[in-house]
C-alpha cells in the first residue's frame, strides 16, 4: 500500500473562498527540507516496429536522474531540446509513469500511486504549459477553464468557486469581465496569465513551469517572469522551471540543473553555475547567452556534431563525442568507457558529472 499523502492546510479547512493562502508567510524563505526528492528516475519509451508491433528499441528519454526541490525555491532545469527536461517534469507530476526510480513528495513515496490515489496529489502539483493557446479549450470561456479544478475536486459552492476564480484572475492581472471571453480574444501574454491562474486556483505546493515564456515576445517574457516571482513570494510556491534559455533561467532560478541526453550534467546554486560553470556542456550553453552591449564580445563555444539519438546513446560519458575538453586533453579513453557520476565539488552543493572537472580532475589521470 502506498503511503498516504499529507493534506495541505487549505484542504483541511475547505479552501473554498479567497485567494490562495501563503504557506509559511508572504516573505517565506527556502526550506532546508526538500518538497520533492527524485532518485534514480528512469523513463524509456518503447519503439515498436514490424507487423506485430513488437518493441524493437527503447528511447532513453530520462536515464538515472537525481534531484531535490526544496520548498519555496525555484529549480531551473535547462538543456537543449530533446534532453529530457519536460519528461522529468511530467514524471514528477505523475502524468506519465516512470520505468524505474522513486519520486517522493512532501515525505511520501508517490511513485506507485494509481487512479483515485493520485487525486489528492493532483491538487498539490500543477503545471503551466508551454503553449498557452493549445492548453485552453477554444470553446470554453476562460472563467470556466480556470475554475475546472475547483469543480473536479468539489471545492466550495458554485458561488464560492466563482468568487475564487475572480480573486485569482485579479491576482494575475486579469479583469473580472474577461471571465466571459474565449481564448482567441486574448494576446499571448494574457493567455499565459490564464494558464497561471488555472494552475494556482487549487493552491498547489509545486508548480512545474514547462517553458512558460518561450512562445512569448521578449517584453512579455519579462512581465510573465516578474509575475511568477511575485506570486512565489506572496503564495509560498515552489517552482520547477523548465527552459532552454539560459538568460531566462538565470533571472528566475535559485538553483540550476543542466541536463544532457537524459542525465544531469551539472547542478549548482545559480550564482555558482553562472560564474563558475564546470561541465564543458554548461560552459557551451553559457557562451551562447547574448550580451546586451554591442561593444562587448563573448567567446562562443561551438559544439561539434548533433545531439546523439536517445535510442542509442554513446557509451561512457554521453557528451564525449561533442566535448571540447576531451579534444583538448587528447581524447582520453576513459571518456568512452566510463560514465562519470554526478559528484559534489569539495563537499559543496555544486556537483558535476565529468572525469576532468571538479574534484574528479584531481583523481583521474589523463590516459
Amino acid at each position: 500500500m502506498s503511503a498516504a499523502l499529507p493534506v495541505p492546510p487549505s484542504a483541511a479547512t475547505g479552501g473554498a473562498s479567497g485567494a490562495p493562502a501563503a504557506r509559511g508567510g508572504a516573505a517565506r524563505g527556502v526550506s532546508a527540507e526538500p518538497l520533492v526528492e527524485v532518485r534514480g528516475l528512469v523513463k524509456h519509451f518503447p519503439v515498436r516496429g514490424g507487423m506485430l508491433q513488437r518493441t524493437v528499441a527503447q528511447v532513453q528519454a530520462v536515464d538515472g536522474v537525481d534531484l531535490e526541490i526544496h520548498r519555496g525555491e525555484t529549480l531551473g532545469l535547462v538543456g537543449e531540446s530533446g534532453c529530457g527536461k519536460t519528461t522529468v517534469g511530467r514524471l514528477i507530476l505523475r502524468l506519465i509513469d516512470p520505468t524505474a526510480g522513486s519520486i517522493r513528495f512532501d515525505g511520501a513515496d508517490v511513485t506507485g500511486l494509481r487512479g483515485a490515489e493520485l487525486k489528492p496529489l493532483r491538487r498539490r502539483m500543477q503545471i503551466i504549459f508551454q503553449d498557452p493557446y493549445a492548453s485552453l479549450d477554444p470553446r470554453v470561456p476562460i472563467g470556466d477553464s480556470i475554475g475546472d479544478g475547483l469543480r473536479v475536486h468539489a471545492i466550495g459552492t458554485p458561488k464560492e468557486q466563482r468568487e475564487k476564480v475572480r480573486r485569482i484572475m485579479d491576482l494575475v492581472g486579469l479583469q473580472p469581465y474577461h471571465a466571459r471571453r474565449f481564448p482567441h480574444e486574448f494576446s499571448g501574454g494574457q493567455r499565459q496569465r490564464i494558464g497561471i491562474a488555472r494552475a494556482l486556483v487549487l493552491e498547489p505546493d509545486l508548480v512545474v513551469c514547462d517553458e512558460p515564456v518561450s512562445a512569448l515576445d521578449v517584453s512579455i517574457q519579462a512581465q510573465v517572469l516578474n509575475l511568477l516571482k511575485s506570486l512565489q513570494r506572496e503564495l509560498g510556491l515552489t517552482y520547477l522551471f523548465i527552459a532552454h534559455n539560459m538568460g531566462v533561467v538565470e533571472h528566475i532560478s535559485d538553483r540550476v540543473a543542466v541536463m544532457y541526453l537524459g542525465r544531469v550534467a551539472e547542478i549548482a546554486d545559480r550564482r555558482d553555475l553562472f560564474t563558475d560553470g564546470q561541465h564543458p556542456y554548461t560552459q557551451a550553453l553559457l557562451s551562447a547567452i547574448p550580451i546586451p552591449d554591442p561593444e562587448l564580445r563573448r567567446r562562443r563555444i561551438i559544439l561539434a556534431g548533433d545531439v546523439p539519438s536517445p535510442v542509442a546513446p554513446p557509451p561512457g560519458c554521453r557528451f564525449h563525442p561533442r566535448c571540447p575538453l576531451r579534444a583538448e586533453l587528447g581524447n582520453p579513453h576513459v571518456c568512452e568507457t566510463t560514465d562519470p557520476p554526478l559528484k559534489p565539488i569539495g563537499g559543496s552543493d555544486h556537483a558535476v558529472a565529468c572525469h576532468f572537472r571538479g574534484d574528479a580532475a584531481l583523481e583521474q589521470p589523463v590516459t
